[in-house]
């Protein structure tokens, strides 16, 4: 492979490939690099909606409310294969409490203009219990309606990693930075790898690197300075999912206050009901958090004052938690009060880092991004072009449900299951899921181990953890003769799976 690029960004998360899209885009020679899976971190574990942030309006941050709000009419309109506009109900129980809300939503509806997917709207008793025919009706006095988008959140990020190798970029996963390379007068010009499932080294040099590790961001800044401090909160959000039958309905439950103040929503998803998102400060910063028993009883909890029928710790199918680097000016642990806005640095060493946001902005994120790099570089200024890059690879021509199931390139996945019909059976009775994807994966994807398939190109470990398990060793089977795998590779990649999945079922 080549060692002299423009562009080195270390990261594949949603920034980092949305960065590495802007760059590669732009023109630029860009190599991607990422310690783990692309997404493995905070991107796989969002709340899949693609939003403005309603309750952002509170802390009075309307700039970071109109930006994402742009920015979700692009992402509807680039990524409509993975992106939908859905409706959200906020049910009144306190007859004072709806002109609060319809006032907020109302500027809410004001700062989209332009970019709206609908508007709000007060709603009768009735109207709430037909919307969602399984919410409390005792007390219920009335509701307020209004839109916001729905996504899958690592399918839109394998359309970016699909995207960049299209526009001729270079991406590793499984590749660790393990050092900086700096020249004489200490800027950074270069990263020493290690590909880990090959355990060959080699050194790549860039104009810039691009410090892209969300969570990760002050370790990684520290391999360039010990010194270094920077303002970021992490925050750990957890989620549940549960069977439909607890919602009912293809529209969405917004709690806009629990108990504790926070914000939690029911999203119907991949059929099934995504409840979350908590927010809660941690000092455990890692790629796979546990979702604690209180977070667990808190959303229970929640959810029963809302559901006709009550849900149980027996009727989560999957549980999962991600961890946002919030950026922060003090030393705030109130987490559900700090702001989702990003924040562009420079090292003394010319290394650029970017801090913070959230998935709706990743675009305006990396553009901010990639313009400062260039701007510290030697590289020749060229302007943004992402606002309007599809992303959709051809899968709008077959039905809305087979995009939703196989997340684009839906023609092509579909071609191999018509060629071979044993790929054309799912992979587990209780998944949407079939062989051809997992081959679809490891051919295009560059799926590399059962986790891959199981969590980030297909769903299933986050819809239905138990279901997931029993289908790793098809999975595995599958994987090792696509790509000339061993006995023994099946074997340990089976165990690691379950072992890993185990954390994803609520005991």
């Amino acid at each position: 492979m080549d060692t002299e690029y423009d562009i080195i960004i270390v990261g594949g998360g949603a920034t980092g490939l949305g960065c590495a899209v802007d760059a590669a885009s732009r023109g630029y020679k860009t190599l991607l690099v990422e310690k783990d899976d692309f997404g493995k971190g905070t991107s796989s574990k969002s709340t899949k909606l693609v939003h403005g942030g309603v309750r952002y309006l509170e802390q009075g941050n309307v700039f970071l409310v109109r930006e994402a709000l742009i920015e979700r009419k692009r992402l509807i309109e680039n990524a409509s294969h993975l992106v939908t506009n859905l409706t959200f109900v906020i049910p009144n129980y306190n007859v004072f409490r709806g002109p609060y809300y319809f006032t907020g939503l109302k500027l809410y509806d004001f700062l989209s203009i332009g970019y709206s997917l609908g508007k709000s709207k007060y709603l009768s008793k009735k109207t709430v219990k037909k919307l969602l025919p399984n919410i409390t009706e005792e007390g219920l006095k009335n509701g307020i309606s209004y839109h916001d988008g729905q996504f899958d959140d690592t399918r839109l990020l394998v359309s970016l990693l699909s995207t960049y190798s299209e526009l001729e970029g270079t991406a590793l996963n499984y590749c660790k930075v393990t050092d900086l390379i700096k020249d004489k007068s200490g800027k950074v010009v270069g990263v020493h790898c290690h590909k880990t499932l090959e355990d060959e080294q080699f050194d790549a040099r860039a104009k810039v690197v691009i410090n892209a590790t969300g969570i990760f961001t002050e370790q990684f800044q520290k391999m360039d300075n010990p010194n270094v401090s920077i303002s970021v909160t992490p925050s750990q959000g957890s989620h549940i999912v549960l069977n439909h039958k607890f919602m009912k309905s293809d529209k969405a439950l917004m709690i806009p206050k629990t108990s504790d103040g926070r914000i939690l929503f029911a999203v119907p998803w991949h059929n099934h009901t995504l409840v979350g998102t908590t927010d809660a400060f941690t000092d455990k910063i890692s790629n796979d958090p546990k979702v604690t028993d209180k977070e667990i009883d808190f959303m229970l909890e929640t959810a029963n004052e809302y559901f006709e029928e009550d849900p149980t710790r027996d009727d989560i199918l999957s549980c999962f938690a991600g961890i946002r680097p919030l950026v922060t000016k003090g030393n705030s642990l109130d987490t559900k009060s700090i702001s989702r806005s990003h924040g562009v640095s420079v090292s003394d060493s010319g290394m650029v880092n970017i801090t913070g946001g959230k998935w709706t902005t990743y675009r305006k994120m990396a553009e901010d991004t990639i313009d400062k790099a260039l701007k510290i570089s030697d590289l020749s200024f060229t302007k943004c072009n992402t606002a309007d890059l599809k992303l959709d690879h051809g899968g709008t021509s077959v039905t809305e449900k087979r995009l939703r199931i196989y997340g684009g390139f839906a023609s092509q996945i579909m071609e191999l299951e018509r060629n071979d019909k044993k790929l054309a059976k799912r992979i587990h009775p209780d998944l949407p899921y079939t062989r051809a994807q997992v081959v679809w994966a490891c051919d295009n994807e560059l799926a590399m181990t059962v986790e891959d398939v199981l969590a980030r190109r297909t769903r299933a470990l986050f819809l239905n953890a138990k279901a997931a398990k029993e289908s790793s060793k098809k999975v595995a089977d599958l994987m090792a003769k696509t790509m000339g795998k061993s006995e023994e590779w099946k074997q340990e990649q089976i165990n690691q799976f379950n072992e890993f999945a185990d954390s994803y079922l609520v005991k």
